[in-house]
């Protein structure tokens, strides 16, 4: 695999081809174990191609973030899609259902709010359809989301279901703040807490004599470390195709369960510091989602023609620069290093394609197809 990346411009994305395939393999076998269907959250690879072998591996729809990132999947045929947003802006509602008609995609839309449902069902009458339509619970994260500790749900859920143009699809929750755990036992009480906190929610809405047709959660961690997951119906892992550093210090992930990383050169070296030609617009600023710093520096470099491992910390960015502290180890210029990233989902989201690598020596580029969709 070495011997192709060195032929490359960098700072260049790289994805390992085999771990890739056994990350998208073991949620599969997962979901499949608790009998729950998987719909991966596409935001972490923005691949049209990739959401293809999801789908292939037995997926049974795929997430996205934001109107923008849903409309390349739409285009490409992906038939099952949710954006697990909660969109307010009744032009991109409309623009969405629009594109969606057109390419019968079937598509469901996400709300907390009254105002969410009444945009979500006058687009929808305007144009004759029925949309299907969950409500977000806050389970936590206190991001989006009703009060699962009040009536809010039912009464969000009733309103959908009282609008013709509408279809209660059932409940979604995202339980972000497992990244923010100390330890893999604190991420599984906080895995335990979402599906109690969400089959309670469920329980309530159906005494209202409203049907509950799916229980859906996401986040790799909570997916990946949790003591069952009983009566959840649907599972939106997203971060787990490719790991990354953050996974790795919650200890959802092995570092040989890392597919993403990024190739660099070494263009300057001095006496405390390697510079790479990677910087914060290659591995972004971030350490961990959802505002975590457990992540001392900005990603982990390693010696692309060594076999030692020894770990180079990333210590700074600047724009088109990075920092590694060497430790006295003899780095040279035009040297390449393999980073391992933070977050790989806004490094993927900095790059415009990826080079997926095969062990054999062989590569593709492949294109990074909702690259800054974000609106």
């Amino acid at each position: 695999m070495k011997s192709q990346l060195q032929s490359l411009s960098t700072p260049l994305v790289v994805v390992d081809r085999a771990i890739l395939d056994r990350n998208i393999s073991k949620a599969a076998a997962l979901a499949g174990a608790v009998g729950a269907k998987l719909r991966p959250h596409v935001k972490s690879h923005k691949s049209v191609a990739i959401a293809k072998m999801q789908m292939r591996a037995g997926a049974h729809g795929i997430t996205v973030s934001k109107a923008s990132e849903a409309m390349p999947f739409i285009e490409a045929g992906i038939p099952d899609i949710t954006v697990a947003y909660p969109l307010v802006d009744r032009r991109k509602i409309g623009g969405l259902l629009d594109l969606a008609a057109a390419h019968r995609t079937l598509l469901t839309l996400i709300a907390d709010s009254a105002h969410g449902v009444a945009a979500i069902a006058a687009e929808a009458t305007a144009r004759g359809a029925v949309v299907k339509v969950q409500v977000k619970v806050d389970v936590g994260l206190h991001r989006c989301g009703v009060d699962p500790s009040t009536d809010a749900a039912e009464d969000l859920a009733r309103k959908i279901a009282d609008r013709p143009s509408l279809r209660f699809a059932g409940i979604l929750s995202h339980a972000g703040h497992a990244y923010m755990a100390a330890t893999p036992e604190a991420v599984r009480a906080i895995a335990l807490k979402e599906r109690l906190t969400m089959l309670e929610v469920a329980d309530r809405i159906e005494r209202c004599d409203i049907a509950v047709a799916s229980i859906s959660i996401g986040s790799t961690p909570t997916v990946w470390l949790n003591d069952g997951l009983e009566g959840v119906t649907e599972l939106r892992p997203g971060n787990y195709v490719f790991m990354d550093l953050t996974q790795t210090s919650l200890g959802v992930a092995a570092i040989a369960e890392i597919a993403l990383s990024v190739v660099a050169t070494v263009v300057s070296c001095n006496d405390t510091y390697a510079i790479v030609d990677a910087g914060s617009k290659t591995l972004s600023c971030d350490r961990g989602p959802h505002g975590s710093t457990r992540l001392s520096g900005y990603g982990q470099a390693f010696r692309l023609d060594s076999t030692d491992n020894v770990e180079l910390p990333v210590v700074s960015l600047s724009e088109e620069h990075g920092f590694v502290a060497h430790g006295g180890q003899r780095l040279q210029v035009g040297e390449r290093l393999r980073i391992l990233p933070n977050h790989a989902c806004t490094v993927v989201n900095l790059a415009r394609a990826v080079a997926m690598a095969d062990q054999d020596g062989t590569h593709e580029i492949w294109p990074v197809d909702a690259q800054a969709c974000v609106s």
